[in-house]
């Protein structure tokens, strides 16, 4: 069972929102500040499994902790699946949560409502250049018009879930830890990780 993971990121948000998600379960998680890792990989996958898997095997040379590695984003119905994978860099290498929102929503101006979409959350585990487990969760939801809002980070605040008829950045952390595709992924991940061995390294769940 794992007790202990490094995340590979060093988005404050991200880790926060990971940490609220594993601690309940017994799993400390550091970030790769925390773990004492300076190197960065680049993201080369064009889906989020393998941009997840790659970050995760990457990492995982440089402690001999587990590594959880996450890729996440928006895809959006009416701009074909846009961000996607390209979600953190959707307005340029530099850019901002809210420069990134308003392009998002100059692109849609004049799509009528609902303007369906969806929050994506791959997830891998690795551990000595041996990938352990793959998961995936989901969050279907709706643009909205404006921002709303001042909860979260990246598209939060434009980012509806129509069940409670609010942003993710209108929500507690609370309510969006019981809903989020990050919940979603990390409980799919719990319950697969109760087959894994991580002081051997090895996967035993087939």
């Amino acid at each position: 069972m794992l007790r202990k993971v490094v995340l590979a990121t060093r988005n404050r948000g991200k880790l926060g929102e990971f940490r609220r998600l594993l601690a309940p379960r017994g799993c400390e998680v550091i970030d790769l500040d925390g773990a004492g890792i300076r190197r960065d990989h680049e993201e080369t996958g064009d889906t989020f499994e393998a941009n997840a898997r790659l970050k995760a095997l990457a990492y995982s040379h440089d402690t001999p902790l587990p590594v959880l590695a996450d890729d996440s984003g928006l895809e959006v119905a009416a701009l074909g699946g846009r961000p996607g994978v390209h979600s953190a860099r959707y307005a340029g290498a530099g850019a901002d949560d809210e420069q990134r929102i308003r392009r998002l929503l100059e692109e849609l101006r004049g799509a009528p409502a609902p303007r369906a979409a969806r929050f994506v959350c791959a997830l891998a585990l690795a551990q000595s250049g041996r990938l352990l487990l793959e998961v995936r969760g989901e969050c279907p939801g709706e643009i909205a018009f404006e921002p709303r809002g001042r909860r979260g980070f990246g598209y939060d605040p434009i980012f509806v879930f129509p069940e409670l008829g609010r942003t993710f950045a209108e929500l507690s952390a609370e309510e969006k830890d019981r809903v989020s595709h990050r919940a979603r992924a990390v409980e799919a991940l719990w319950a697969a990780a109760g087959g894994i061995d991580t002081q051997r390294g090895t996967r035993l769940i087939e």
